[in-house]
């Protein structure tokens, strides 16, 4: 089954809540940039919040997320759209410890606690939308739920999971958020505390089979759920060759022609998804040429 995200809304409309199946996006990324499991788990952590961010936008909305703890992965950085398309890479994928004291996959050593979660949202205005918190924990779920507390005022409680095989594949991975609107009753709120404290790993509910309407139905009961929407959700990168062509053309004039005389071709890569671009030396010299009329 492909990936994909529900929104709903529950209690009444007192609850917004999402939720996600990000295994074969993940698995995507992992293939893509060769990432070993503690990695994985980390960028696939960031990727599965930063998709349903993503899904709160609207219309040609898009977001990018910074993680930056201090930790030897170095940084995740993740962008993502209002229609489910999602690509992330992080600094040093080739990173992996033992597992931690409670048997899972140590994110937090990985990531690190010194340091920023930053999202920049483009809602189409002048100015960006930009929100900035310390990282409180290194295991991305706290972070998130702090990132909403604090820089978005609102109170929300944030589940990402990554279990990976032994081949270093994904095995699952999926996520939720669920968040309390204005004026949300302590009733309500205690329910939902309580039923978030005995859900097991949303990890291992993936893996169990659980579809996202079912892990809500599990967070929020089946009969205080209503669904508004299920969107598609895959990895997609925009990167092209005409816009590393581009690239190459705004270094100038004598950048271009040091890369004809130097090497007689440039060879480029994307962070996000690692494709990578040849440009012969007839094709520089066709961007050179360009150059030289602007």
């Amino acid at each position: 089954m492909s990936d994909y995200l529900i929104k709903a809304l529950a209690y009444d409309q007192k609850v917004r809540a999402y939720a996600v199946n990000s295994t074969e996006t993940i698995g995507e990324a992992q293939r893509r940039h060769q990432t070993w499991p503690t990695a994985s788990a980390a960028l696939g952590r960031a990727m599965t919040a930063g998709v349903m961010m993503g899904a709160m936008l609207k219309g040609e909305e898009k977001l990018t997320i910074k993680v930056e703890g201090g930790g030897p992965i170095g940084a995740i950085i993740v962008d993502a759209d209002a229609k489910g398309n999602i690509r992330g890479y992080v600094s040093n994928p080739k990173v992996h410890f033992d597992l931690n004291e409670k048997g899972k996959l140590d994110v937090r050593r990985a990531v690190g606690t010194d340091g920023m979660l930053s999202v920049v949202k483009d809602i189409g205005l002048r100015e960006h939308f930009s929100g900035q918190v310390p990282i409180v924990s290194g295991e991305l779920g706290e972070d998130f739920t702090y990132y909403f507390a604090t820089s978005e005022q609102t109170p929300s409680a944030v589940g990402v999971g990554v279990l990976v095989n032994p081949d270093n594949t994904i095995k699952a991975s999926g996520g939720f958020i669920i968040q309390l609107m204005p004026g949300t009753d302590e009733e309500t709120i205690s329910k939902i505390e309580e039923s978030i404290t005995q859900t097991p790993p949303i990890s291992k509910l993936i893996q169990d089979g659980l579809t996202p309407e079912e892990i809500l139905n599990r967070l929020l009961g089946e009969e205080n759920i209503r669904i508004l929407e299920k969107m598609p959700v895959k990895f997609e990168c925009n990167c092209s060759k005409e816009r590393f062509g581009r690239a190459i053309l705004s270094l100038g004039k004598e950048e271009i022609q040091d890369m004809i005389i130097e090497d007689g071709k440039a060879d480029t890569q994307c962070h996000f998804c690692n494709e990578e671009y040849r440009f012969s030396k007839e094709e520089l010299e066709e961007i050179l040429e360009e150059a030289n009329r602007a």
